[in-house]
């Protein structure tokens, strides 16, 4: 259901006018509309002085996530850049861990990077000698799909670590707020709040709700299971965001970016499981 709803809210804001504004816009929302929960569920936790300083890394660590994301979503067409930014996260934990860490993997572990090397190779229409013609993957939509999903390893790594000292609501609702200050001055700036809000306003509001209300359930999630098996099969949503690119969008080569989302998704699901 995470995956499903981030898929949502991301169509949503590819199809936004002004993608720094749409974000910082539903930021709004989210923050108002869980702060109640967040500050309820603060007054029954003793937070000590390095649970705050966590939470505020945290929170700067998902501004510099959706800040990203808006530029990738200005640079790319949702289902190339969706699976990407989304699959490559869990490949560079697992890769780092056996490059630096010495950790193993096993035969289904190598299997699973396989996968996601391939529907990489698949979605950015590349081939050996450079790129073939076509819609290809351009490399500026490339750095910043693989800017997302290094932010995407490091926001939830932190909020593993922030859970044992942060209720759930009360990190999901900063992290809210940390993208909104994050977003704040290039959105004001941009002096295109008020077109944003008069031709988007119900997506701002409903991607306002699902978009912590999705996470909310994923940090839920993180307080009873290790963040190696839950981050993968939440990334389950790059098949959802690639159809949602090619059916509501009208993205071209559907059939090729389907086929490379759905080996993403087998190779990062492989990898949470048997990595």
């Amino acid at each position: 259901m995470s995956g499903l709803l981030h898929a949502v809210w991301n169509l949503f804001a590819k199809q936004s006018r002004n993608k720094v504004v749409f974000l910082w816009s539903f930021q709004w929302v989210a923050v108002f509309a869980f702060l109640p929960s967040a500050l309820i569920a603060m007054e029954h936790h003793n937070i000590p002085t390095e649970g705050w300083l966590f939470l505020a890394v945290t929170a700067a660590l998902h501004g510099v996530y959706v800040m990203v994301l808006s530029r990738t979503y200005t640079a790319g067409e949702l289902s190339q850049v969706y699976p990407l930014m989304r699959g490559v996260s869990p490949l560079l934990v697992l890769l780092l861990g056996v490059s630096i860490l010495g950790e193993r993997l096993t035969t289904l572990g190598w299997l699973g990077v396989a996968c996601v090397v391939a529907g990489i190779w698949i979605l950015g229409n590349w081939r050996f000698g450079g790129c073939s013609t076509g819609r290809s993957l351009a490399p500026h939509a490339t750095s910043l799909a693989l800017a997302v999903g290094l932010s995407v390893t490091a926001y939830t790594t932190f909020d593993k670590i922030t859970l044992q000292y942060i209720p759930a609501v009360t990190l999901n609702d900063a992290s809210n707020l940390g993208n909104l200050i994050v977003l704040s001055w290039w959105a004001v700036r941009s002096r295109a709040v008020r077109v944003e809000w008069r031709v988007n306003w119900r997506t701002i509001i409903l991607g306002g709700l699902i978009s912590p209300g999705g996470y909310l359930l994923f940090l839920l999630a993180l307080r009873m299971a290790p963040v190696a098996q839950l981050a993968p099969m939440r990334e389950i949503g790059t098949v959802f965001g690639t159809i949602l690119g090619i059916v509501v969008l009208k993205e071209t080569q559907g059939r090729r970016r389907i086929t490379a989302a759905g080996l993403i998704s087998a190779g990062v699901i492989l990898l949470g499981i048997f990595g």
